[in-house]
């Protein structure tokens, strides 16, 4: 992928994962509670699981826009194909 393209998709994706972490009470006002998350963390979990989420979210942004991204995916898809 080109740096041009892969750069600024990163960021972007970054930035969605920053917003996820910091505006936590909106996404639980869009989607509402997880059943799982308040089940398995407890009260507020569904808080925590959004903030892991943004977390993640920021982490594939950081992969995406450093090409680090390309190598994992190839290692999983070596790992499934046995090749």
């Amino acid at each position: 992928m080109s740096p041009f393209f892969r750069i600024p998709f990163g960021l972007i994706i970054m930035i969605i994962g920053f917003y996820m972490v910091k505006k936590t009470d909106v996404l639980l006002e869009w989607f509402g509670e997880v059943p799982f998350a308040e089940a398995k963390f407890g009260p507020g979990g569904t808080r925590f699981f959004y903030k892991l989420l943004g977390v993640f979210v920021t982490f594939i942004g950081i992969f995406i826009a450093t090409n680090v991204i390309s190598d994992v995916l190839t290692s999983i898809a070596k790992l499934l194909t046995h090749t």
